[in-house]
């Protein structure tokens, strides 16, 4: 008689160990790691824009931006993962030396392939993080931003935002819809 498969679970230090090393990018959740998917041209554009976008309103205010390298660890609920783009505004709270846990702002890319797992649970990862105040969800194939801000009463507001720009409280600018999507439209999705 066959024995059943033993799935490994991952520590957080096996998993941190394996990722330094890694060539690919891969979640940590309970102890399972899940491979993390390549972007499109489209989706890497997008992210490439909306990080240089971001990065001129967040210096003036002390306000460092990151790229999808960055690794952040939301300690309510486990997840390790990375965002598109992260902001992080004064001295990063750092976990095990390089992983992010103060984030202000994250964006994320959505793709076809990832856009239900993004907008369900892990932005409901993100909203225990108690440093956050704004998420963005770029969308590929129209100029759409939706944008979640954090209210005083900690409920999420969302403003789906299709032309003009969208107003970033915690870096008190906007960011115009022309300006993300330029030079973006006729790139492979």
């Amino acid at each position: 008689m066959t024995q059943p498969a033993i799935k490994h679970l991952w520590t957080d230090s096996e998993y941190l160990a394996s990722e330094r090393s890694s060539l690919e990018k891969h979640e940590l959740l309970d102890g399972e790691v899940f491979a993390m998917a390549g972007g499109s041209p489209r989706h890497n554009a997008l992210t490439i824009s909306v990080g240089a976008l971001l990065r001129s309103l967040a210096r003036p205010r002390g306000c460092s931006v990151f790229s999808s390298d960055q690794r952040i660890y939301i300690p309510a609920t486990g997840l390790f993962t990375y965002p598109d783009v992260s902001v992080v505004c004064g001295k990063p709270v750092v976990h095990d030396g390089d992983t992010i846990e103060n984030p202000v702002l994250i964006v994320e890319v959505l793709s076809k392939s990832t856009q239900d797992y993004d907008r369900g649970a892990k932005f409901g990862h993100y909203r225990s993080i108690l440093s956050l105040r704004e998420v963005l969800f770029v969308t590929q194939q129209t100029h759409c931003v939706e944008h979640h801000r954090r209210l005083d009463s900690n409920q999420w507001l969302l403003s789906d935002v299709r032309q003009g720009a969208v107003q970033l409280v915690s870096l008190g600018g906007s960011l115009a819809l022309d300006d993300i999507y330029e030079g973006c439209d006729d790139l492979p999705d």
